[in-house]
């Protein structure tokens, strides 16, 4: 069970492993963009190429979905990156399901872990696979590993890596419950942390903060939905920076030459290296300034 890119990898490891699908569950197709086409979920085109059997209920709890279930003789259910699943589903396989969760848990629990982890300058995150119980993110862990969080990373290139790992983590999962031979880890809830969704207002930068901050709402919001401050009442999404420590600005303040944007912060100063107007394609620093003048607006 899931929708987006990340979920793709592992339900390909599942399949080139030759572990029977069943069926996959997806969101149902929307009407996207100026013209409504609709488009189907990443899940989907890789079940529809590979001839899986497609389910796409509207509402989980719905009779017929749950009755269709029961109806494929499946073991277990496998859970990536998919909408909260009631009880009566999750229930259902003799092995009950699992989750993969992008995130070492209890740390970030919720719909956003690498969004965070990157946002609250973690140098390392992970996955977890677990068993589903009835609060969110909660249940028993399979199994957890580890992976670095670079200087470089963003929440693009952190998705992708975490999506790949993930991927290994669902077949090693799989394969521990087929032996019947694991135990489960409980979760120490002392530790757990929030992992909220992304909203836009999470992504608008207060200048009033030390730079390093800035740096990785930037890192953690970039590529979609990016940060943003405004200036002249327009939005600016801003896609890389670094930390400027050879400047004093006050919070704010902006200074700008030939090839350089900086902008004061309460500590320090960031030196925007990507950035888009809204309306405008996102360019580097220096093509974008070649077209625009904070100084004189």
């Amino acid at each position: 069970m899931g929708t987006p890119d990340f979920a793709v990898p592992s339900l390909k490891k599942l399949f080139e492993n030759n572990h029977k699908i069943a069926a996959v569950v997806t969101a149902p197709d929307k009407a996207r963009g100026r013209g409504k086409k609709v488009s189907v979920t990443p899940v989907k085109e890789f079940a529809l190429k590979n001839n899986i059997t497609i389910l796409q209920p509207e509402k989980l709890k719905d009779k017929k979905f749950i009755e269709a279930l029961k109806n494929f003789p499946a073991d277990l259910f496998v859970i990536v990156a998919f909408r909260i699943l009631p009880e009566e589903v999750f229930s259902l396989p003799r092995f009950g399901s699992f989750n993969l969760h992008a995130s070492l848990l209890p740390k970030y629990r919720g719909a956003a872990p690498i969004q965070w982890a990157i946002i609250k300058g973690e140098t390392g995150t992970g996955v977890t696979t677990f068993k589903l119980a009835g609060k969110v993110d909660t249940g028993n862990v399979y199994i957890q590993q580890k992976i670095n969080i670079t200087p470089e990373d963003d929440f693009g290139s952190l998705h992708d890596k975490l999506s790949l790992l993930g991927a290994d983590v669902v077949l090693q999962t799989v394969e521990l419950i087929e032996s019947e031979s694991y135990k489960l880890l409980p979760q120490d809830d002392s530790l757990a942390t929030p992992a909220p969704k992304i909203n836009k207002e999470t992504g608008r930068i207060n200048w009033q903060t030390p730079a390093v901050e800035i740096l990785n709402l930037v890192r953690g919001l970039s590529p979609s939905p990016a940060a943003f401050f405004i200036f002249d009442e327009k939005p600016f999404k801003i896609y890389k920076a670094s930390v400027n420590k050879n400047v004093n600005l006050k919070p704010g303040e902006i200074k700008q030459n030939k090839d350089e944007l900086i902008i004061g912060c309460g500590e320090d100063a960031l030196s925007i290296l990507e950035i888009q107007q809204e309306g405008r394609k996102r360019m580097d620093t220096a093509s974008f300034l070649r077209g625009f003048n904070f100084n004189k607006n």
